[in-house]
């Protein structure tokens, strides 16, 4: 009896793991589900806000994105960071095998260009995908992103419509950017009109 019950939950399982990778495809990137009682407080240096200042998409829950890229058939490595990394860092994770895409979850826009120079050091063939809450706060801020010759993915998680139709043309300055995901409860391309990059919807339900 125990027998066949262990040959029954074998079945099972790899339907259950597919169910589970196939759940977690969005455009290549995924947010991890918050979890329970996850905060985090809303960061003073965005004026229009930051997502991660919702409970629901407090910066643990965001902080490691599963990735999943469908057209990438290499065996490769993702490496996350929290911040932006040190030159010596970069060092180091550059000497990881098969380093395929490095992943940086910041808390919010950097104002100041010279950190990100670090970035520079990244292997030819990796790239790096940033995530960013809210809009950004200035076009300086979008625009620092364009001095990087790296291979750059930029995804912006928005907790709302924008403010105003220059933070979309701010947006739409920034040559890395891949994606915006609103979180909202009723999902509104109302205000994303002039947007020139693709967008998603996130909705997370209690």
């Amino acid at each position: 009896m125990k027998t066949r019950h262990a040959l029954e939950r074998a079945r099972r399982a790899p339907w259950t793991y597919a169910s589970l990778f196939a759940a977690g495809v969005l455009a290549g990137c995924m947010a991890a589900g918050p979890p329970i009682g996850a905060q985090s407080p809303q960061d003073p240096r965005s004026p229009v806000g930051s997502p991660f200042s919702d409970r629901r998409m407090g910066a643990s829950a965001l902080g490691t994105p599963l990735l999943i890229d469908r057209t990438d058939l290499r065996i490769g490595t993702t490496v996350h960071f929290s911040r932006v990394p040190t030159a010596s860092e970069l060092h180091d994770t550059a000497q990881i095998p098969g380093l395929a895409h490095l992943v940086l979850s910041l808390p919010y826009w950097p104002a100041d260009p010279e950190p990100l120079q670090a970035l520079e050091q990244t292997p030819e063939q990796s790239d790096v995908i940033v995530v960013l809450p809210g809009y950004p706060p200035n076009r300086a801020a979008a625009q620092i992103w364009n001095y990087l010759s790296v291979r750059l993915r930029i995804i912006t998680v928005v907790s709302g419509p924008p403010p105003s139709l220059a933070v979309i043309e701010d947006l739409n300055t920034l040559r890395g950017l891949e994606r915006v995901i609103a979180q909202m409860d009723e999902p509104s391309r109302a205000g994303f009109e002039r947007l020139q990059r693709p967008l998603s919807f996130r909705k997370v339900v209690d």
